[in-house]
């Protein structure tokens, strides 16, 4: 026995990090039937084949030589004890795991107690880390396994980043950072200012110690953006969908919940915690909307929960017609803007505002305006006004009432007060100047273009997402992986579960900063990375019937939220590329915003 362990010290991990006296121990503390110790070898499949394989030598040994007709005969006819790890499969030397070990050290640990018997009938503890290990590799076997690169954006080189290294350099193009204010002078300022004369965090939650001018005054500038009564921040913008969503439904008697089929995962994550019922409708689609609707009494509250602007597919709600319905069937609407506001409308308060673009520029009020129409608006700091916190909008009693009841809300950290100072910089900024909210639909449209001229499939919308189909997961990874090596070019790969299976895409994002030079050179780039992959193309899809509206015969023309006289272009032929116009940090302007 003492030979095998010596053997076996260099493979197994319990026998490396077992002390002989243990080993000792733990080999005397059989009963009568024999070593203890043996007794466990046997059960494990490695030191049980191993202790196999030298009884094996052993007898042969004894034997007569005639059982062998050569030395060499013998030795093969004995495996090492090398290959008996390997052929059992629990044994990885690269990684150093023996998952037999851990069971083996904690016999070996009771052996040393007195007056304790170790016996081999205990039930086995759960295999967490097993477990953990088996749910990772499901997602890298369906190619689902997230991987993240180290991107670290320059606020003066906007939208240039480096990587790991500092000299290593790339264009970001899939940031939310839609407008590019996060590196805006004006932003900075603020938030400068703030944190050198209220410090790095708020102190503790709203109703403790983090109550502050910076919360009120945020809350009542998202409250005039959208012409509501209130407005509440929360931490991030899912924490606002979930919380509110959940809190809402499980109040309201009876609830009923209708939910996009395309909704973000905070919003079906906030219906689940809510309890309530929950009627999935298809997808922008208002026949199934109001077919569900009618099946619901009217006098049960309801909620129509939807987004105006998709981010993995960039398409539009229907906002009027839903709001119709709404109407006509009695329930609220639940509007998630998350990837409009700050992005459309003449003051940046999402698509509702944006469909009575002109009344809504000449200041004029109605309660017939979409935007008034919509009872609960959502949205987020982090993506076009370059901050972080998401916050809810709508009437007096409703904001009040989530504040009163929302855990999410009550038990959550204020956002510092240097982050709230520079999102409402960011929002009232906005609200003043369209430039970048212009440059950025001019260059979106230069993109689309110019990948439609190559036969890239762009997954047709109206908004400012260019989503390019791709439809397998690997190849999307390896697409982004080419993009980055060869081009210094970034753009994330999109897969499930954030979009269907067979729908994977790289989604890109121009911003007021992506002009015509580096727009030619991401399509360059792509049609470079379509070739060497074999990726399909639009003629391609054409072919096989279309795929998420690539290729789809009879298919209708999408027209963009932003017509050409809101964009003040002149010659619809032709979409002019943008400069990025709005405040360029220099040393100067750093300097003094410092």
């Amino acid at each position: 026995m003492e030979v095998l362990a010596r053997q076996s010290r260099a493979f197994c991990p319990f026998l490396k990090t077992t002390s002989p006296a243990t080993l000792r121990t733990l080999s005397k503390s059989g009963k009568t039937d024999g070593s203890r110790l043996q007794a466990i070898a046997r059960d494990c499949p490695v030191m049980g084949t191993a202790m196999a394989v030298q009884s094996a030598r052993s007898y042969a040994t004894s034997t007569k030589p005639t059982l062998f007709k050569n030395s060499q005969d013998k030795k093969a006819s004995i495996p090492s004890l090398e290959s008996v790890h390997a052929q059992a499969g629990v044994f990885d030397v690269s990684k150093g795991i023996c998952p037999h070990g851990k069971a083996a050290m904690k016999a070996a640990e009771q052996s040393t107690k007195p007056n304790v018997e170790v016996t081999n009938d205990y039930p086995k503890k759960f295999d967490y880390e097993s477990f953990y290990l088996s749910e990772l590799e499901k997602k890298h076997n369906d190619k689902s396994y997230r991987y993240f690169n180290n991107i670290n954006r320059l606020a003066k080189e906007f939208p240039k980043a480096h990587m790991s290294k500092e000299e290593e350099r790339v264009t970001v193009w899939c940031s939310n950072d839609y407008l590019g204010m996060g590196r805006n002078p004006h932003v900075l300022k603020s938030m400068h200012n703030t944190l050198d004369r209220y410090g790095a965090g708020a102190g503790g939650t709203r109703n403790i110690a983090g109550h502050n001018k910076h919360a009120m005054e945020l809350e009542d500038t998202l409250a005039k953006l959208h012409r509501k009564d209130g407005a509440l921040v929360f931490s991030s913008c899912y924490v606002a969908n979930d919380a509110t969503l959940s809190t809402l439904a499980s109040k309201l008697p009876n609830c009923v919940i209708l939910s996009d089929a395309s909704n973000h995962a905070s919003m079906i994550q906030g219906i689940r915690h809510s309890g309530a019922k929950k009627m999935v409708f298809k997808h922008n689609d208002l026949i199934d909307l109001e077919k569900k609707l009618k099946t619901i009494p009217v006098e049960t509250p309801k909620i129509i929960a939807f987004e105006s602007v998709y981010s993995m597919c960039g398409s539009v709600a229907p906002i009027e017609a839903i709001c119709d319905l709404a109407d006509k069937y009695g329930a609220i609407t639940f509007l998630d803007e998350v990837h409009a506001v700050g992005m459309y409308g003449p003051t940046g308060a999402g698509v509702a505002e944006h469909l009575d673009f002109e009344a809504q520029a000449k200041n004029i009020v109605s309660d017939r305006h979409i935007a008034a129409r919509i009872d609960i608006i959502t949205g987020t700091l982090g993506k076009a006004y370059g901050c972080v916190g998401g916050y809810i909008a709508g009437s007096k009693y409703f904001v009040d009432m989530i504040r009163s009841l929302a855990p999410g809300f009550i038990f959550t950290t204020t956002l510092p007060p240097a982050v709230m100072s520079g999102a409402r910089t960011a929002i009232e900024y906005q609200m003043k100047h369209n430039e970048d909210r212009i440059a950025q639909q001019t260059n979106t449209r230069y993109v689309k273009s110019r990948l439609a001229e190559v036969g890239i499939p762009v997954v047709p919308n109206p908004s400012h997402i260019v989503p390019v189909l791709v439809g397998d997961a690997a190849v999307a990874k390896l697409a982004s992986d080419l993009l980055l090596e060869k081009h210094d070019i970034y753009v994330q790969a999109i897969n499930y579960p954030t979009v269907p299976v067979g729908e994977e895409r790289l989604r890109i994002t121009p911003t007021p900063g992506h002009g015509k030079e580096l727009s030619d050179k991401l399509v360059g780039a792509l049609e470079s990375v379509w070739e060497e992959l074999h990726i399909k193309r639009i003629s391609d899809w054409e072919a096989l019937g279309g795929l998420a509206g690539v290729g789809q015969k009879d298919s209708s023309e999408v027209l963009p939220i932003w017509t050409d006289a809101q964009l003040n272009i002149e010659d619809s032929t032709e979409t002019p590329s943008a400069t990025f116009t709005s405040d360029v940090i220099n040393d100067n302007t750093a300097e003094a915003s410092a």
